[in-house]
């Protein structure tokens, strides 16, 4: 596929990690202004009453023009354990729960001082877990049309709606209540497919 910048993502979504899984070289943005409301610090599982957004609370230390390598996460509120129970509610039941739960729940103990930080270990985390390995580099500048790369920063967003087509159906906990939920983070498909989830993208 070439060379692609993406966003940073918390718990990122199965469109990002596919976009990463295919490209030659990985770019993350770093030095953008950071914006609300995105991936950047929030996912959405699958949980019994139907998707839910978990977002991590941050701190803009320079107002809003704080850029996201500068974002810090802010600990005011136990926002880890809300998260780690959340994910434990959704996905206790789940086929591959007890296979991987070990090596994510560490994540909801270290108290990572940036966002940035955070959200590469977990990735390489998960990416790791698909029994991949990837190499990720950041950007040392921002620019508006980044040349040679393919700008996926803003595409990947839940502002927008899920193109459902694009997302082959697997089996989830609550789809007999909830139905089948598209795009949600990697995290659902690995807990519901274990070791075939590498195959969802090829």
């Amino acid at each position: 596929m070439g060379s692609i910048l993406l966003s940073t993502a918390y718990f990122p979504p199965i469109s990002w990690v596919r976009e990463a899984l295919n490209a030659d070289k990985i770019f993350i943005e770093a030095w953008e202004t950071y914006p609300k409301q995105t991936y950047r610090n929030r996912c959405r599982i699958a949980a019994a009453n139907g998707p839910l957004s978990l977002s991590v609370p941050v701190t803009k230390v320079n107002g809003k023009g704080t850029m996201t390598k500068d974002i810090r996460i802010c600990y005011d509120e136990d926002w880890q354990r809300l998260h780690r129970r959340s994910m434990e509610d959704a996905y206790t039941n789940s086929p591959f729960y007890l296979y991987f739960w070990d090596e994510i729940r560490p994540f909801f103990e270290k108290k990572f001082s940036f966002l940035l930080d955070l959200n590469m270990e977990l990735t390489f985390a998960l990416i790791r877990i698909l029994g991949k390995k990837i190499e990720i580099n950041f950007t040392d500048a921002f620019e508006k049309e980044p040349a040679g790369l393919a700008d996926l920063r803003n595409s990947i967003t839940p502002k927008l709606p899920v193109e459902e087509d694009k997302f082959p159906r697997y089996p989830q906990v609550f789809e007999e209540k909830s139905g089948f939920q598209p795009d949600l983070s990697v995290i659902d498909l690995i807990f519901n497919e274990g070791p075939a989830s590498l195959d969802y993208f090829e």
